[in-house]
């Protein structure tokens, strides 16, 4: 199982980019986690890695009230 980077700040630049129906993987999630309002979104952010060096970069994430914030990908390493 990969393991989540961890976020350093906050993350910056937020946007909606998919909402219920509109998720491709909505079944995955609600048979994971539960929930029903889930929103895809992305945004910048700092992360330390595996490896321990901190990047820029923008990441996704799905998220659902109650639930929180879940499986957090690194979509494009950004230069600072």
């Amino acid at each position: 199982m990969e393991l989540e980077p961890e976020i350093i700040g906050d993350i910056t630049e937020i946007e909606i980019i998919a909402v219920n129906t509109s998720i491709r993987e909505l079944s995955r999630l609600r048979e994971k986690y539960g929930g029903n309002c889930w929103r895809k979104l992305k945004g910048i952010a700092y992360l330390r890695v595996e490896d321990g060096s901190i990047m820029l970069a923008e990441v996704h994430w799905y998220e659902c009230h109650g639930i929180g914030r879940r499986d957090l990908k690194i979509k494009q390493p950004l230069e600072d």
